[in-house]
């Protein structure tokens, strides 16, 4: 639903929640990845910087885990027989961690990065123990992802174009969520999708939403069953689903 929930922001719909099915075409047969699952969407507006939506997602993200410790207290207590877990532990603030800290912490931990290629899952895990050890969390934010790894429509940072106006969110040290604010200018949108070689003509409509008056925005997928697999601590994403779609 990526373009479709731009163009509604387009429409002056100042925020926009979508639940609903997502298909993966890609053979990620991982403990993590789904062929089909449950996506959560989000995109709103921004007023200043696109820190808020980071403060509107870690509120989602508080109330969603207490709200399901108090109201499926019953249900969880049968879970953690078989599989014991506890509440992740949250910040009240949001935990947001730079890619360039991220990257010091990991060179501090004797790995060898490179600093624009994307984590791999045993850094993303490592990463997780490092900020939860020194933050005291289970959930952070890492912002300013290099730009290359992101998609076309991805705001650069200005103060730097090699990075990105983007963000992943880990929970116990493995990504559940991407966002970023967005390219809300059609002539710079149209720049960033001929330098990825993509065809412009079938995003025309895309675009041209975006020459009305489109304010700054930007907004996050999260993937349902991936939350729930890593909020129980379970071993696989498949014990999440009920009839889990796998490669």
């Amino acid at each position: 639903p990526q373009l479709y929930k731009q163009m509604a922001i387009a429409a002056d719909f100042e925020r926009v929640f979508e639940v609903g099915p997502v298909f993966r075409a890609e053979n990620s047969n991982t403990r993590r990845h789904l062929c089909e699952f449950t996506g959560l969407d989000m995109e709103m507006a921004v007023n200043h910087h696109y820190m808020e939506i980071i403060r509107v997602l870690h509120s989602m993200f508080t109330t969603l885990f207490s709200g399901l410790e108090s109201r499926c207290a019953a249900e969880l207590a049968v879970i953690r027989k078989q599989y014991p877990s506890q509440m992740p532990r949250l910040t009240p603030e949001p935990c947001v961690l730079h890619w360039e800290e991220a990257m010091q912490m990991l060179r501090g931990a004797g790995e060898e990065v490179s600093g624009f290629d994307d984590l791999s899952p045993a850094h993303e895990r490592l990463l997780g123990d490092l900020v939860g050890e020194s933050r005291q969390t289970d959930l952070y934010f890492l912002d300013r992802f290099p730009a290359e790894v992101r998609p076309f429509y991805t705001m650069p940072c200005p103060d730097d174009p090699r990075f990105s106006n983007s963000y992943d969110i880990f929970l116990r040290g493995e990504e559940i969520c991407s966002g970023a604010q967005r390219v809300h200018d059609p002539g710079m949108l149209t720049e960033a999708i001929s330098a990825r070689g993509v065809p412009l003509q079938p995003l025309k409509d895309y675009i041209d939403s975006m020459r009305y008056g489109m304010p700054p925005h930007g907004g996050a997928g999260i993937g349902l069953e991936r939350l729930v697999f890593l909020y129980l601590n379970l071993d696989n994403v498949r014990k999440a689903s009920m009839f889990p779609r796998d490669p």
